[in-house]
């Protein structure tokens, strides 16, 4: 079952409705989308979707870098690092989770599928920094985009909490997805993993963001964040796809560590 952008029920997807939507969407919304066609997937249309993006990277001519034995190393320092991380902030952690749970009673962890390589789907951990019907909301907050492109990013989002305003603004509330990392969902260093309602309107060259695992941070996270273009952040996402090397992912580890306690275009 899909729910669009009117509220209404659809039973199925077919691949000629994802392309109509996609044209319209970006045709009348050029600089930024605010109003989105499709806002949930079930199992059958998320796996449409992912059978979609599959045969579109087939075509693609973007080759990613990296051996076999990069992967290898890149697998074992995740594990070890995101086991580390997740060892050293567990106190933390459990604190900032109590506090999210005391002021409106509501669970701590938010969960959301996303797609990675491949456009394979996964749940990818946060802590909540929204009201617990956020998601319900987003047809009425979708208008307030402020971003240029087709994720979605707002200032002023109203369901965002007290807590999760500053939880956000410190990047705690992504703390969580050191298991996404420990699990093999993501990496510490890739594409940021998006949601399938934006990835039901990207290009093919879009969509090729999604030819490695996702991660916590990337080239986009360390040289603007929010206050990147989307076009720009893809083409940063690409530009990581065809140089990536364990030096180029020790150098965006570091660079992510300084712009996280700088705050720097967080939202």
């Amino acid at each position: 079952m899909i729910t669009n952008s009117t509220g209404l029920e659809q039973t199925s997807m077919t691949e000629n409705m994802i392309t109509e939507v996609t044209i319209e969407a970006l045709q009348t919304n050029q600089e930024g989308i605010t109003q989105y066609p499709i806002l949930e997937f079930d199992e059958n249309a998320l796996n449409l979707l992912c059978t979609g993006i599959q045969e579109t990277l087939k075509h693609s001519t973007l080759k990613p870098a990296g051996s076999a034995a990069y992967r290898a190393v890149k697998r074992i320092l995740d594990v070890v690092l995101s086991a580390l991380g997740i060892l050293l902030l567990l106190i933390p952690g459990l604190i900032v989770a109590a506090i999210i749970y005391i002021e409106d009673k509501g669970k701590p962890i938010f969960s959301q599928v996303r797609l990675t390589e491949n456009g394979t789907p996964f749940r990818m951990y946060k802590f909540r920094s929204m009201c617990m019907d956020a998601e319900k909301r987003f047809e009425e907050v979708q208008k307030k985009n402020e971003c240029d492109g087709i994720a979605f990013k707002s200032k002023h989002d109203p369901r965002i909490t007290r807590i999760g305003g500053f939880i956000r603004k410190t990047s705690i509330d992504e703390l969580p997805q050191l298991f996404n990392v420990l699990k093999g969902d993501m990496s510490l260093i890739g594409p940021r993993p998006p949601l399938p309602r934006e990835v039901v309107l990207y290009t093919p060259a879009q969509m090729e963001r999604l030819m490695v695992k996702g991660g916590l941070s990337c080239i986009c996270q360390c040289e603007g964040r929010s206050d990147m273009a989307f076009d720009e952040w893809v083409e940063s996402d690409v530009r990581y796809i065809r140089t990536r090397s364990l030096g180029l992912d020790c150098k965006l580890f570091f660079s992510t560590i300084a712009v996280v306690l700088k705050r720097k275009g967080a939202r």
